[in-house]
């Protein structure tokens, strides 16, 4: 059976790449199909082999990753670019996203999150690890970092009047915002992580939003806190 996703590796460092190769290859679901050390070696294999995702690290010799995003969308239109990095800068997130980027996660994320990530990115879900997902929110103030995610919403001083959200899922999404996980959150709350979930899922449903970076940046702009 051919695999569901097909990843291509980019990062100028073989060792790392040997990991995730590793990493991803005791996931049945999932084949690293090429690897590649530098931007134009990437685009010539994504051209070639069409993969699924692209995992792309930014800090690659002689072009960024995050310069290199549209140019691997353009060789392969259906694939997902998810930047895997060391960068924590925020203009490096805006950039990657306003290039097309289907999220962005930091190396330092843990293995699950990173397999979760790769299964969301690939049925075209937006990917931010929770820091970044924090930074985000914070940013929102400059327009064009938050472009295609998020809907306009109401005026700040409309929200306490007409919030559509319980005292409750207030609370989760001001943890959102601050880049909290479900399991965090439950733990401030003294809640069970099944609850938390369903409460994301219910200030989804009521905000007619679809990733946990639209509720950062919901949170964020209109003054939500825990």
């Amino acid at each position: 059976m051919p695999p569901d996703i097909r990843i291509l590796l980019v990062d100028d460092h073989a060792l790392f790449r040997r990991g995730l190769v590793a990493l991803l290859g005791e996931e049945p679901a999932m084949q690293v199909v090429g690897q590649a050390g530098d931007a134009g070696e990437a685009i010539r294999l994504a051209a070639q082999l069409q993969p699924d995702i692209v995992l792309l690290d930014n800090h690659l010799p002689g072009v960024r990753g995050v310069d290199a995003v549209e140019s691997l969308r353009q060789a392969s239109p259906a694939s997902r670019v998810l930047m895997l990095t060391v960068s924590e800068e925020a203009a490096d997130l805006g950039a990657a996203l306003r290039a097309g980027a289907s999220g962005y996660l930091l190396k330092t994320c843990e293995a699950d999150e990173l397999i979760g990530s790769i299964r969301r990115a690939r049925r075209g879900e937006v990917v931010i690890g929770a820091d970044m997902a924090a930074k985000l929110a914070q940013a929102f103030i400059v327009p064009e970092l938050a472009v295609g995610l998020a809907k306009e919403q109401p005026p700040v001083g409309a929200e306490t009047e007409k919030s559509p959200l319980s005292p409750r899922e207030r609370q989760i999404a001001a943890a959102i915002a601050r880049g909290a996980s479900n399991k965090i959150i439950a733990r401030e709350l003294d809640i069970a992580e099944t609850t938390v979930k369903v409460h994301v899922q219910s200030i989804l449903r009521k905000l007619d939003l679809v990733s946990r970076v639209q509720i950062a940046v919901y949170a964020s702009k209109h003054g939500l806190s825990g």
